[in-house]
């Protein structure tokens, strides 16, 4: 079984891969969606699908992995609990991604930006603009799901690369079609 194989499988099996209409945070609209929560819940299935992801960045030197709340958190976690390296998280305060709860980025500090699944790279850009004002390095992404279809100006290093089509709201045909949509994920309801 290839890697891609067996990721897609666990995505499968937990129900992460997700059919209908969905407006995504970027805005546009999707007829499937991955909710990595979904695969997360269960321990041993995540460290199998991260490892993938993992193995790749393996020899990259680094210092700590980042991600940003929610999708990043358990992510940075496993990451981090497999190569040996600590794993925090930012998340939103006042609508800004912070550095909270007592976690220091350290001048030079050599930062991997941890998250679910990456699609137009909002979140991780966020996330290394704070890694940047406290004077760290990001040195790329890692993540289990690589959905974009956009430049990325750090390496992405993912347990799945997926083609998952969307359109803007305005040109989907799903929503020509009458078929209410849902907002999932974290700055959604599903």
């Amino acid at each position: 079984m290839t890697t891609d194989e067996l990721v897609l499988n666990e995505l499968k099996e937990t129900g992460a891969l997700l059919q209908g209409h969905f407006l995504l945070s970027s805005g546009r609209h999707s007829d499937r969606y991955v909710q990595c929560a979904r695969l997360l819940q269960y321990p041993d299935r995540a460290a199998r699908v991260l490892a993938v992801a993992a193995e790749q960045f393996r020899p990259v030197p680094f210092d700590l992995i980042v991600g940003p709340a929610m999708g990043g958190i358990i992510v940075a976690y496993e990451l981090g609990r497999q190569l040996g390296k600590p794993g925090i998280f930012v998340e939103r305060e006042n609508g800004v991604m912070a550095l909270r709860r007592g976690f220091v980025i350290a001048e030079g500090t050599r930062c991997i930006i941890s998250e679910d699944v990456v699609t137009t790279g909002k979140s991780s850009e966020e996330t290394a603009k704070v890694i940047r004002e406290c004077g760290g390095e990001v040195i790329g992404i890692a993540c289990i799901v690589n959905r974009s279809a956009e430049l990325i100006q750090y390496p992405v290093w993912s347990s799945i690369r997926l083609t998952i089509e969307s359109w803007p709201a305005d040109d989907c045909p799903l929503c020509k079609q009458g078929i209410p949509w849902v907002k999932p994920g974290s700055r959604g309801n599903a």
